[in-house]
């Protein structure tokens, strides 16, 4: 069996590049990004990019049948860069913002020595007008290179360490050490009206009302953002293991977002055991990922150092890829010289969130398989074929923002009784063979 693209268990590109068995069993890579690694400066005022490197990870990830999660980051504790000319190279926890802005005498950043126990971390000054400008418009230019691109299938994206909302160990200090809270909804209300065919994601710590404005704000919460956690499953992730705080954050940032934006994430790095043993049919702290998954209708999640536990066989690595995000399963189908109707019913435990059509003869479905929910059927018909008498074509699910050549897999109960033929042909108009 193919595992459906754009879900299911994710590895960074090494991790991935190296577990040779595995690469059938997941569809998707990870990988933190830098804007000072693909901005030269900036002439008149358009930022100078040179995308090459970025190019080659998402062809690099593309060569091995998978799509990119990529997260833009500022803040990275302890980090150094390297092999980047835009960036502060060899420098421990330098910022990721391009050198062209540091290099203005109004720009200062902060220092802290061992937030939280990270180890040494450089702040952006988001009192500088240049980074508040940049930052949104290094989006807007990514977009429109990028929105369309297939090699890409989810985008992060968010403010603090890691771009995950946190900059605990350090006093929190709006406009110096983090972007004030009306910048933040200039932002994100900037992103939603960006990214069109790629669905773009911020932190559950975005639920924190310290740092950020969203929770409670109907026009924020109104914005398509889909949600990642990057401790999925530790030891008090939901409300009845004890903390719970993971699970409020989910709650207080739409318990129905699901079904228009995905979930996502990364099993817990608390202890070495979570990421090894999440995959433990029997589960982790009494939770099993199928039961994780379905809670929060999870579309993927980074579970990258699985292989370095027991558990992450081909079979279970794939089980439990398979087991996220949307299924579909093709319930009906009638077709007769000039059209085709398709009965497809979703029967994993979220949505598809990009667009998808079914496919006859290579002409594809006037209507979206995007956004179907779990449990939901509906029919997709195909007009305008030219089918022979003897014909009976194959429907595939085809869409632009797969691999090329790449098609999503059903199930099939295309052996159907007549009443469903009939049925079909009602909704469609057309006449069965």
């Amino acid at each position: 069996e193919t595992l459906e693209p754009m879900k299911g268990i994710v590895f960074w590109p090494d991790q991935a590049k190296s577990q040779k068995d595995l690469q059938k069993s997941i569809s998707l890579e990870f990988s933190y990004c830098l804007p000072c690694a693909v901005v030269k400066g900036k002439t008149d005022d358009k930022i100078d990019y040179d995308w090459s490197s970025f190019e080659k990870m998402l062809d690099d990830i593309a060569s091995r049948g998978h799509q990119a999660i990529v997260r833009f980051r500022i803040e990275y504790p302890s980090a150094t860069i390297e092999n980047a000319s835009g960036c502060t190279e060899k420098v421990k926890g330098a910022t990721a913002v391009p050198n062209y802005i540091k290099a203005n005498k109004s720009y200062t950043e902060t220092y802290s020595e061992n937030p939280g126990g990270d180890g040494p971390t450089y702040y952006a000054d988001w009192s500088n007008k240049e980074l508040l400008w940049f930052y949104k418009q290094f989006y807007t230019d990514f977009a429109a290179k990028y929105d369309k691109d297939p090699r890409i299938a989810f985008v992060q994206a968010g403010f603090g360490h890691w771009g995950e909302y946190h900059i605990y160990g350090t006093k929190l200090s709006f406009g110096v050490n983090f972007a004030t809270k009306d910048y933040q909804a200039e932002f994100l209300t900037h992103l939603d009206s960006l990214f069109k065919e790629t669905p773009w994601s911020i932190s559950i710590d975005a639920a924190d009302n310290n740092y950020t404005p969203v929770a409670g704000n109907k026009t924020l919460l109104g914005l398509n953002f889909g949600l990642f956690d990057d401790s999925f499953m530790h030891k008090e992730h939901d409300i009845s293991q004890g903390n719970g705080d993971n699970e409020r954050n989910w709650r207080d940032l739409g318990t129905d977002r699901w079904k228009t934006a995905p979930g996502g994430g990364e099993i817990s790095y608390y202890t070495e055991k979570d990421q090894r043993e999440f995959l433990n049919p029997a589960g982790l702290y009494g939770v099993t990922w199928e039961d994780a998954a379905a809670k929060y209708h999870m579309t993927y999640v980074i579970g990258n150092d699985a292989p370095e536990g027991s558990y992450a066989t081909k079979e279970r690595v794939y089980e439990a890829s398979s087991y996220a995000g949307y299924k579909f399963e093709i319930t009906g189908y009638a077709v007769n010289k000039i059209s085709a109707a398709v009965r497809v019913k979703n029967i994993g435990i979220a949505p598809l969130y990009h667009n998808a059509y079914v496919t006859v003869n290579g002409v594809r479905s006037d209507k979206s398989l995007k956004g179907l929910l779990p449990g939901e059927e509906a029919t997709f018909t195909v007009a305008g074929l030219t089918i022979g008498d003897s014909e009976t074509p194959e429907p595939t699910i085809t869409g632009d923002k797969l691999l090329k050549d790449a098609t999503i897999p059903y199930k099939a109960k295309l052996s159907a009784s007549a009443e469903v033929i009939e049925g079909l042909l009602d909704e469609s108009g057309t006449t069965g063979i």
